[in-house]
């Protein structure tokens, strides 16, 4: 549909579509309009999810795939401007509101709400808050700026997974696509074996991380400028306000919307790094990071909404680029649509397998020692001998 667009009207047409974040925002809102004027509460309370999983990844299609890279120019000039930053940064407080609104409507319709529709509710709301904070913060921890990295601290707290500021990139980041990366899914793992090791793995490692860092500072792990304990306290003041502003039900809300939350980052991570490695070199060390070890795609639509988070693989390749240069490459592994057809597709271990298995063996042809972790790191050792 864009493809014949010069790539600098395109580019400023994105500028303005990326306020399709506050779209989602305002879709429990919707939802809630919508049950007024119908009476169907717990038909709505699912409303979210459909438009996201159903409608989006149709139109994603029927719009298509995004055409514009920005030249190294464009590149300069775009990251200094402030309308990038003031869209994220304003996704903080956003948050936080709809989080508190969330949990009004779950308390203010119990009466009308089944336990199916209860549910509908605090998923629909989940998915929404992994949008807004788990995506944003994302975006916003890589940056240097105090306000914009505290302000992903803080959405990752809002979620109860402040340990992803810290192991995302202090972690992730350096050993993405190894074995030591428990966020790099392996060839043939399903989702339901790698989200116990992910929750567990980055959570420890995010801890063992900030104690490294004290260390080498002479300092002791548990000590006032490990901000880990600052962002869990955050968490913690969460739950309390949760529970004293809505009682236990908003309690039950705010922590089910934080699990809905971080159980997409971690399945997205599945999508993202699926079957793919990085190959260890003569001197032990890893080859560095490119475009290849990441999944990639380029629709167009999901990608505003998104911050260009599906061109995963230039982020991982240039990890401080800002979210609005970042490059699509058709040299990298492509997946075959957007993250929310993605997300339903890895929730099927045989449909994920039967799609996604073809398109990693085509990908490794010639070298198809890395399609296991068990392979990878004989063959590693190997080479090293």
């Amino acid at each position: 549909m864009f493809s014949r667009l010069p790539p600098s009207v395109m580019i400023a047409l994105k500028s303005v579509l990326y306020l399709m974040v506050y779209v989602v925002a305002w879709l429990p809102y919707n939802a809630w309009q919508n049950m007024q004027e119908s009476g169907q509460y717990n038909l709505y309370a699912w409303w979210p999810l459909f438009l996201i999983f159903a409608v989006l990844p149709i139109v994603d299609h029927l719009v298509g795939q995004d055409p514009a890279n920005p030249t190294d120019e464009q590149v300069e000039k775009m990251s200094r401007q402030w309308w990038y930053s003031v869209l994220t940064v304003l996704v903080v407080p956003t948050q936080f509101v709809v989080l508190a609104f969330g949990a009004w409507v779950f308390v203010e319709a119990q009466q009308q709400f089944s336990l199916l529709g209860q549910i509908g509710w605090v998923l629909s709301c989940g998915i929404v808050s992994a949008i807004l904070a788990i995506n944003v913060g994302h975006e916003l921890i890589h940056k240097r700026n105090r306000i914009e990295n505290w302000g992903g601290g803080l959405l990752y707290a809002s979620v109860c997974y402040p340990g992803f500021k810290v192991e995302h990139v202090r972690g992730h980041h350096v050993t993405v696509s190894t074995p030591e990366d428990a966020s790099s899914s392996r060839y043939g793992q399903s989702l339901y074996a790698f989200l116990p090791h992910a929750y567990k793995h980055n959570f420890l490692n995010a801890w063992k991380l900030e104690a490294e860092r004290l260390r080498r500072k002479g300092l002791p792990a548990l000590h006032w400028r490990n901000e880990l304990i600052w962002w869990h306290a955050v968490s913690l003041l969460m739950m309390v306000a949760f529970a004293t502003a809505f009682g236990w039900l908003g309690l039950v809300f705010y922590l089910g919307v934080s699990w809905m939350s971080f159980t997409t980052l971690e399945i997205i991570n599945y999508v993202e790094h699926y079957g793919l490695h990085r190959r260890k070199l003569e001197n032990g060390k890893y080859e560095r990071t490119t475009p290849a070890h990441s999944w990639n795609s380029n629709y167009l639509l999901t990608n505003m909404g998104l911050f260009h988070l599906q061109r995963h693989s230039d982020h991982h390749a240039f990890p401080n680029r800002r979210y609005q240069v970042l490059r699509h490459y058709d040299e990298s592994p492509q997946l075959p649509t957007g993250y929310a057809g993605m997300y339903l597709l890895a929730l099927v271990p045989p449909l994920w397998f039967r799609v996604m298995n073809p398109r990693v063996e085509a990908y490794y042809k010639g070298e198809e020692w890395q399609l296991s972790a068990k392979q990878f790191e004989q063959a590693a050792k190997a080479h090293t001998v």
